[in-house]
């Protein structure tokens, strides 16, 4: 690493050493989780006292680019050095909405083409994954159980999983036992159990505006309402328009993504949290949660389930490995509390049960102790991933555009000016082989036209780069054709 300091008359020589580290940062020499030379190393290397290496660090984390880390040393904090304006809250109107997803399903099938760079669907690259490890354990645990991973086994799921799983949730606040679990196929399962547990056809569901479209989907399989609250991108969902819909309104249940929401990324804090519950045993309303992005959190400790304040049983939590180990064993877990008996009855009548195979491998890696080695890895990697793509979209979209910042997950949400299509850059990008998730797909009202979803869980290349940039291109070109239209009215 080349840290040669350039000699500017006008600056000290600190603010030089600090310049110099910022630029690669920026340039991606040095990338967010990535450890700086100590201040010896730096001393030496660059034959500057220490207190000038000191001082250049401390200037940079008055920046916010670098983090000390008690007897570890100097990180790089993040890589983004400018920021857009975040979107501005939803306003949606509160109505009931039947949902329509075909749009969704067209879109989503189209996401996932191999030849495509997947921008769109909110799937981890496989490189990040321990693929090696989960095929090896799988193998393990066939050969060690050759009888029982064919047979039938009890609906709520295997007893190492439920276990394990029962010790994961310590870490999102939750005391609960292995007989409290039911092992589903992924999250997807788990939502649909949850909600018909507590709704019946016709009933309105308040979610949050906009949702992940995989929630709209269940919604519209299960023949449910929807009913759009405004949302903050940081804080979630409001809780004065919760209250004033069910003040005015017969809501049967509430359906939200509590940690880091698919698309916004908003995280509700604990005291949030702990109100929403406490509005939730008020009008006696059950809470279907999806936690799935519960344990990506970039700095800190994993943020609490909103479950841990559930002292009435009502709110249903809902998780898988599908966005941390792998999508495809398709292993999820729900703790449905007070309708624990009625998921486990849904969870037989449906299919049964989840692959025995894949069950013990998930808990053989759980276990194992690999664990939360694997998600500081994945971590830095989706926060290193999410900074770039923030940098990026700053350097080559609109000046006009708003894009979230959220502080965990690996999804951003764009907003565009109000004469944007998102639809419109869909079909352009799909042309390049670039796949994004418009806007209107994350509400049943279809809003969020000007508005769309980027994938960062896939790593960083020069291919991600080149099709964000390509984005970008297209987005200015359309905006610009949008203003030369308008222009031509006036003439007119």
């Amino acid at each position: 690493m080349n840290l040669n300091v350039d000699n500017f008359q006008d600056k000290t020589l600190y603010e030089q050493v600090a310049d110099r580290i910022q630029r690669l940062i920026a340039e991606g020499t040095l990338q967010v989780g990535d450890r700086l030379p100590s201040v010896r190393r730096l001393h030496k290397q660059l034959s500057v006292s220490i207190s000038t290496v000191l001082e250049a660090y401390r200037l940079l984390e008055d920046q916010g680019l670098i983090e000390a880390r008690p007897q570890s040393g100097y990180f790089v904090k993040r890589a983004s050095l400018i920021h857009l304006e975040e979107p501005q809250d939803s306003t949606q109107p509160q109505q009931q909405a039947p949902i329509e997803v075909s749009l969704a399903f067209r879109v989503s099938n189209h996401m996932r083409h191999s030849d495509r760079v997947n921008l769109g669907a909110a799937v981890p690259g496989t490189e990040l994954l321990p693929i090696a490890t989960l095929n090896r354990l799988m193998g393990q645990v066939i050969r060690a159980n050759a009888d029982d991973v064919h047979a039938y086994q009890a609906s709520k799921g295997c007893e190492p999983l439920r276990h394990e799983a029962a010790k994961r949730l310590m870490d999102a606040g939750c005391s609960v036992t292995p007989g409290e679990i039911v092992v589903t196929n992924g999250t997807t399962e788990a939502l649909h159990l949850s909600l018909r547990a507590v709704t019946c056809p016709g009933d309105t569901v308040a979610i949050e505006s906009p949702t992940y479209y995989g929630l709209l989907e269940a919604l519209e399989s299960l023949h449910l309402k929807a009913l759009e609250i405004p949302t903050h991108p940081k804080e979630g969902i409001c809780l004065e328009n919760l209250e004033a819909a069910l003040q005015a309104r017969k809501v049967t249940a509430c359906a939200l993504v509590s940690n880091f929401s698919n698309p916004l990324g908003s995280c509700m804090g604990d005291r949030k949290k702990q109100q929403l519950v406490e509005l939730l045993n008020r009008y006696e309303l059950p809470l279907v949660e999806d936690d799935i992005y519960g344990e990506l959190q970039f700095e800190g400790s994993r943020p609490k389930a909103i479950k841990a304040f559930d002292t009435e049983g009502r709110v249903l939590y809902c998780t898988s490995v599908s966005k941390t180990l792998s999508p495809g064993l398709r292993v999820g877990w729900a703790v449905a509390g007070r309708y624990q008996v009625k998921v486990e009855q849904l969870k037989m009548s449906l299919n049964w049960m989840t692959s025995v195979a894949s069950q013990l491998t998930v808990a053989a890696f759980l276990s194992n102790g690999g664990f939360d080695r694997h998600l500081r890895h994945l971590r830095r990697a989706y926060q290193s991933q999410l900074h770039r793509t923030s940098q990026a979209i700053c350097e080559w979209f609109p000046a006009e555009t708003r894009v979230s910042r959220p502080e965990g997950g690996y999804v951003l949400w764009l907003e565009m000016p109000p004469s944007f299509d998102a639809m419109e850059l869909y079909e352009e990008a799909s042309q390049h082989n670039i796949s994004i998730a418009p806007g209107i797909m994350f509400s049943p009202s279809g809003s969020y036209q000007n508005c769309f979803r980027l994938n960062c869980g896939i790593p960083w290349s020069e291919e991600v780069h080149q099709a964000i940039q390509k984005l970008g291109y297209l987005s200015k070109r359309q905006l610009a054709a949008r203003m030369l239209g308008m222009e031509d009215s006036r003439i007119v």
